[in-house]
């Protein structure tokens, strides 16, 4: 049987709710081969994280070399990756392995509000990573992150702010509105052609820990699969919107997303 080959870049996450454990999850679950690249460990759980150690550039590199030289992808996703050094060889290693299908969930800050990406390293994802990339996930405070601005309020900002995102070099953005107040969830997809609106009603919920990651690893996994982007993108929101839906509840704080509520629920 041959699958499909999806990679995460990321950070390991030993609450398994995101990260790397959230990513190879939805992999599996979307029938992709899931390979993978530890960029941080985290000692991390539903009450937030305790402790963030980052891989050295050497144990990356080896990472990558070890797997685009023999297995290669079909499509590749990055999410925390910590540091500019590490975000500029990334870059570097996937412009030489010729990697196409490039999905960047910007992650930033933590659901906890622990920072996950150091300060110095904004610029480097906005310039190295961002210009070779298939599609951006920001949510709606990463993407004023990434701009600069104060605040989006709404849908007609969060089309602007698509438009300045994409300004940026990546071929599409997906906005996700979940931040925004109203019983409708919008998340807003745009490839410099047109708006496509993702709307879902807002689930109410505590338990949406990686909710970022697995999106972003959905997407990547149709999308090795020969998916195009904006289907991609339409089975990722009903992923995720059935993860949450139907979230496990585990821990004390806020819990993980059910990676499997796809396959078993929908």
């Amino acid at each position: 049987m041959k699958l499909a080959k999806a990679m995460t870049v990321a950070g390991s996450d030993s609450g398994g709710g995101a990260g790397i454990q959230a990513d190879l999850k939805t992999f599996q679950e979307l029938n992709a081969y899931g390979t993978s690249v530890v960029t941080a460990l985290t000692a991390q759980n539903t009450l937030g994280v305790h402790g963030v150690y980052p891989q050295s550039a050497a144990c990356v590199e080896a990472q990558l070399d070890a797997v685009l030289a023999d297995i290669g992808v079909d499509a590749a996703k990055t999410g925390m990756l910590f540091s500019a050094e590490i975000i500029a060889l990334t870059a570097d290693k996937l412009k030489q392995y010729g990697v196409k299908q490039l999905v960047v969930d910007p992650v930033m800050i933590a659901k906890g509000g622990a920072p996950l990406l150091q300060r110095d390293a904004v610029q480097a994802l906005k310039e190295r990573l961002l210009p070779i990339a298939t599609l951006v996930t920001p949510n709606i405070p990463e993407a004023c992150h990434l701009l600069g601005r104060d605040q989006i309020h709404d849908v007609e900002q969060m089309r602007e702010a698509s438009c300045r995102l994409l300004e940026l070099g990546a071929k599409a953005v997906l906005l996700k509105g979940g931040h925004l107040e109203g019983e409708t969830a919008v998340d807003l997809f745009y490839d410099g052609h047109s708006f496509i609106e993702l709307a879902h009603p807002r689930i109410h919920t505590l338990h949406t820990h990686g909710t970022g990651c697995t999106l972003s690893a959905a997407i990547t996994a149709e999308l090795a699969k020969g998916a195009s982007l904006e289907a991609a993108v339409r089975t990722g929101k009903a992923f995720i919107s059935a993860a949450i839906a139907h979230a496990v509840g585990v821990g004390k704080g806020i819990g993980p997303t059910c990676h499997a509520a796809y396959r078993l629920y929908r």
